[in-house]
């Protein structure tokens, strides 16, 4: 029987370290290359690397010659991975999530909490998602926290990219990606008109008076527009819509400049004063009660980071809502009305 070599009984088969890589390739390099990707730009890359674009251009450069093939094809003004490119992309990602846990496990040792933590939040969320991320950070000082604010289209994309390590959304998708969701908290939606408006004050107002405003909606793909049209033309009726605009800070101006009426979130008057210039108005049928959501790709392998931040919005859920039911007690038999779902829509896969 050929005998194995002492150094491969001691170190298992040479073939398990990538020997030329290890030697002619950089994790630099790699970051570099990861970047691009994730921005489709070189420029990008260099801006969040605090690089200049000569020098990415060199990295990349350096590492297309260590793997032998292109790892990048110009399409007009926009850079995308070829093949061998999208296989070393998917080599990378895994590779930087190891090393990111194995940072989180090594701070765990010393007594530490560090990492990393990257949150996509629907634009409707951005009075919300800042208050959790406040009590997160205070308790958890050493993760770091970047926090991207887009549309839904967007967040979809972010998704397929992988860029984020989970996303806050008031409606997950059902057909675009499959997803993990765990509630979070609730988002009640309202009916909001300026204060020296002739139906604040008014009670039970049907939604027949309703429809004879003129309405400010949010764009077309907004959860909160999509509950409002549905409730109108479940009655019948037909919204006299004035104008539509992309943000709540720019529909609630629009509302003290007495352009219209419309439906937002009530978490975008946490910050208002109860005699401020926004009022609620009694309207039937509202307060409509929806939910805000974590969500993440069905699959995704979540950072240990991710994880503690599930964790944390578990146990901080309830807080939020006994909070909403604080600042407007007639949300409270709404709310403990309204059936929440169950934290996670899929239990076994977000174990």
């Amino acid at each position: 029987m050929k005998k194995t070599p002492a150094r491969e009984q001691s170190e298992g088969p040479l073939s398990a370290v990538p020997d030329y890589l290890i030697r002619y390739a950089t994790l630099r390099q790699l970051q570099v290359f990861e970047a691009i990707v994730r921005l489709g730009s070189f420029t990008r890359a260099a801006e969040e690397l605090f690089l200049t674009q000569p020098t990415v251009s060199m990295q990349v450069k350096k590492l297309a010659d260590v793997m032998g093939l292109p790892l990048f094809e110009h399409v007009g003004r926009s850079v995308r991975p070829t093949e061998a490119g999208l296989e070393l992309h998917d080599a990378c990602r895994k590779m930087f999530e190891t090393l990111t846990n194995l940072e989180m496990k090594l701070a765990d040792l010393k007594g530490m909490k560090r990492g990393r933590l990257r949150l996509g939040v629907i634009t409707t969320a951005e009075y919300f998602a800042p208050e959790i991320l406040g009590e997160y950070s205070q308790l958890y000082p050493g993760i770091e926290v970047s926090l991207k604010v887009t549309n839904r289209d967007s967040i979809i994309g972010r998704m397929h990219n992988n860029e984020d390590d989970l996303y806050i959304m008031g409606r997950t998708p059902t057909t675009e990606v499959e997803v993990v969701s765990c509630p979070l908290a609730p988002n009640p939606i309202a009916v909001m008109a300026p204060r020296n408006h002739p139906l604040v004050g008014k009670a039970n107002i049907p939604l027949e008076r309703l429809a004879e405003e003129p309405f400010i909606l949010r764009e077309p793909g907004s959860g909160i527009r999509d509950a409002t049209l549905r409730l109108f033309e479940a009655a019948g009726l037909r919204l006299n819509v004035r104008m539509e605009l992309g943000s709540n800070e720019a529909i609630k101006h629009a509302i003290v400049g007495g352009l219209g009426i419309s439906v937002l979130s009530l978490h975008t008057l946490t910050l208002e004063r109860k005699d401020g210039p926004v009022a609620i108005l009694d309207v039937k049928g509202f307060p409509i009660l929806r939910y805000w959501y974590l969500v993440y790709p069905k699959g995704k392998e979540l950072s240990l980071v991710a994880r503690t931040f599930l964790d944390f919005a578990a146990e901080h859920g309830p807080r939020l809502r006994e909070r909403l039911e604080a600042m407007w007690p007639a949300l409270r038999q709404v709310i403990r009305d309204g059936k929440a779902p169950d934290y996670c829509s899929d239990r076994e896969a977000a174990q």
